[in-house]
């Protein structure tokens, strides 16, 4: 598994913003949206591609293009909504599936309550998003899910990362034999008693969208 942590003065000053207590759910939309964006960037580095012969105004040129089968855009429901249009923007022309997972407060377990995903995903680079990779046992179920549905090279995107929650993932993914790559804006120092990361942000769910009892 690949680890990337982008270093860029702007995702630093994004995520700076997200983290404070008093941002509100508004703003931490709007910004959530502008980092994801960012991140995308990185994420997409070695999306697949074709050549394709084209006509400028001027001569013909070689370009190209995003090949075939499209890239998939997986966002864990509900906090990984937030991230989906920042991701959309950069790769309008990929398709989205749906993955609904829930973590169990006290054992940590992650469970599926929700798919809308392709059956047969061979061949198919995707882009998983949540926004908190803590434990890593979400993320991990997310992975496994999509390998064995045929998908070949999986990209998470997230906020934030823990350094338990990237060992986890590791672990769990490294006998899948597909690349996977984490992108973050940071990693954070650990976890809490509660699994929450700290410093972290809080629940990205519930900073988006508000508090649902």
């Amino acid at each position: 598994m690949r680890l990337l942590a982008v270093d860029h003065p702007l995702v630093a000053h994004k995520l700076t913003v997200l983290r404070n207590v008093r941002t509100d759910s508004p703003t931490f939309r709007r910004l959530a949206d502008e980092l994801v964006t960012l991140l995308a960037y990185e994420a997409t580095r070695e999306a697949r591609v074709d050549s394709v012969e084209i006509q400028t105004p001027v001569a013909p040129t070689t370009g190209v293009k995003l090949s075939s089968p499209k890239p998939l855009i997986v966002p864990i429901l509900r906090a990984g909504l937030g991230m989906l249009d920042g991701m959309a923007r950069l790769v309008p022309t990929a398709e989205v599936g749906f993955l609904g997972m829930i973590r169990d407060e006290d054992t940590l377990q992650a469970t599926t309550y929700a798919t809308r995903l392709p059956d047969d995903l061979t061949g198919r680079q995707c882009y998983v998003l949540d926004p908190m990779l803590a434990t890593g046992g979400t993320l991990a179920a997310a992975i496994r899910f999509l390998v064995d549905r045929g998908a070949d090279d999986i990209t998470a995107v997230c906020l934030l990362a823990a350094p338990e929650g990237v060992q986890h993932l590791d672990e769990e993914t490294s006998e899948l034999g597909v690349p996977i790559t984490v992108v973050t804006a940071a990693v954070d120092e650990r976890l809490n008693e509660k699994g929450y990361i700290v410093p972290g942000l809080g629940d990205a769910g519930d900073r988006l969208y508000g508090v649902v009892d």
